[in-house]
């Protein structure tokens, strides 16, 4: 490969996901600042304020419908998470949980978000813990525990696939196959989706220091 698409690879491996980060945010900015309500945030009600052109002032509410929005989302999540703490808030969740479940269709997705957020941000600690699974002789492979066991006392895991942790496998394995990792769930979740290229930085930092002999070609006699 030449020098100047080796480079060009290299660069887009950099920008390429700053790029896509950016247009996502930048979806995710529109569609707020759009969703939410301008009755109170708009260009009109922000000129006594900032005496400036129409359109400047018209990014600024943009900008201030977001910033409220999100800091509505995290004052209801908080309030919420609060609520769940006491006897009413359970009584609320396990309406919420009855009522989901009894729409066809709802029911799946509802279960599905509710169990990868619990998953992720849940208080057990045995569900924040990667470990390795040797599932053929051989062959070893990333799962994580969800805190549950079986009947039979074997532990169960999420076994995801790669590059897509959305879909996996549910096993239920004896606690003594089970080799627990040294590692955060960040960096073994970032091993999965990268289909093992998140290891390269690991990689690299061992083999440095590590002599390499290089061997000079010796010229070619050629014989007439």
């Amino acid at each position: 490969m030449s020098s100047w698409k080796r480079d060009f690879g290299r660069g887009l491996i950099v920008l390429g996901p700053i790029l896509t980060t950016l247009f996502i945010m930048s979806i995710l900015y529109a569609f707020i600042a759009n969703f939410t309500p301008g009755v109170l945030l708009n260009a009109e009600t922000l000129e006594p304020f900032l005496p400036i052109g129409e359109q400047a002032r018209e990014h600024i509410a943009g900008f201030l419908r977001v910033v409220t929005f999100l800091g509505f989302v995290a004052l209801l999540t908080f309030s919420i998470g609060h609520l769940t703490r006491t006897t009413a808030g359970e009584l609320v969740e396990e309406f919420v949980d009855y009522s989901a479940n009894r729409v066809p269709g709802l029911r799946l997705v509802y279960n599905a978000s509710k169990t990868a957020t619990e998953t992720t941000f849940g208080e057990g600690e045995s569900i924040q813990t990667p470990v390795k699974l040797e599932t053929w002789k051989g062959f070893r492979m990333t799962a994580f525990k969800t805190g549950q066991t079986s009947t039979d006392g074997r532990v169960t895991l999420f076994l995801p696939t790669s590059p897509n942790i959305t879909t996996g496998f549910i096993l239920e394995v004896e606690p003594e196959r089970i080799t627990e990792l040294d590692e955060t769930v960040e960096e073994a979740l970032t091993r999965v989706v990268s289909a093992g290229f998140g290891d390269a930085d690991r990689t690299k930092d061992e083999l440095e220091g590590t002599p390499i002999t290089v061997i000079d070609e010796l010229p070619i006699e050629r014989k007439d």
